[in-house]
């Protein structure tokens, strides 16, 4: 899948971990936004991101244009070969991750279910999941 596009959700930056340096944005089922399923994006081996703690209007993961690259490549000192793993966040707007590939679930969870990446738990899980790669 090329690009990953979730409009209308509320999602949030749950957890960054520095020392596997792993990012997870996730939009929970909220009434206020009509869904009824928790939606993760999982970034794996970040090297550089720049962040809103929170996306209200939803998410549109895609890999950055090479107008947008150069903008970013100039802003913080990036190298060429880092425009493939250049992840923009939202349709319009500055915040992207330079990561590996991301990934995506989604599924019916409550709200303190653990994570849909929670790597100690078994894959696949014996509940219904959608899921899939960006780029």
């Amino acid at each position: 899948m090329p690009d990953f596009v979730r409009e209308g959700r509320l999602f949030r930056v749950v957890s960054f971990a520095p020392s596997h340096r792993q990012l997870l944005l996730r939009s929970d089922a909220l009434a206020i936004d009509q869904t009824d399923t928790r939606v993760e994006v999982y970034f794996g081996h970040v090297d550089l991101m720049l962040l809103k703690p929170i996306y209200e209007k939803g998410i549109h993961v895609r890999r950055a244009s090479e107008a947008e690259f150069a903008v970013l490549k100039g802003r913080h000192d990036l190298v060429t070969d880092d425009a493939a793993f250049t992840w923009m966040i939202e349709p319009y707007g500055d915040t992207f991750v330079l990561s590996a590939e991301p990934a995506w679930r989604e599924a019916a969870r409550m709200y303190e279910d653990p994570s849909l990446f929670d790597f100690n738990q078994p894959w696949p899980p014996d509940f219904p999941v959608e899921f899939g790669s960006i780029g």
